[in-house]
C-alpha cells in the first residue's frame, strides 16, 4: 500500500514510518529514508536509478533501485517529498503504478514488498 502522511514539522510523520516498518516487518529500521530536498534538480533522477551508460558512477546502480534491491521488504519514507524535480515525480508514480523500476542497467527491481 501506499501512504502520504501530512502536517507541519513535529506531528508524527517519520514516527508513524517507523511504526509502519516495525508493524509489517517486525523491524523499524526496515524504512529506508530519501531526503528529497536533495533531488531538487532534473539531473537528480540519475541518483534514484543510476547513472546512464558511459556517466561516472554508472556500473553503481541507482540509491532508491539499490536500496530496495538489497532489502526488498522496507518502508520507502521520501521525506519533504514536495521539494523534489517534476521529473523525479513521475519516476515515483511509475514505481507507484507499476510496482517496479528498472535501473540504468537494465536491471527490473521489485518495489511490491516495498
Amino acid at each position: 500500500g501506499s501512504f502520504l502522511f501530512l502536517g507541519p514539522t513535529g506531528v508524527g510523520k517519520t514516527q508513524s514510518a517507523k511504526a509502519l516498518a516495525k508493524f509489517l516487518f517486525d523491524d523499524e529500521k526496515a524504512m529506508i529514508r530519501f531526503d528529497m530536498s536533495e533531488f531538487m534538480e532534473k539531473h537528480s533522477v540519475s541518483r534514484l536509478l543510476g547513472a546512464p551508460p558511459g556517466y561516472i558512477g554508472h556500473e553503481e546502480g541507482g540509491e532508491l533501485t539499490e536500496a530496495v534491491r538489497r532489502k526488498p521488504y522496507s518502508v520507502l519514507l521520501f521525506d519533504e517529498v514536495e521539494k523534489a524535480h517534476k521529473d523525479v515525480f513521475n519516476v515515483l508514480l511509475g514505481i507507484l503504478d507499476d510496482g517496479r523500476a528498472t535501473d540504468s542497467k537494465g536491471v527490473t527491481v521489485d518495489f511490491k514488498n516495498t
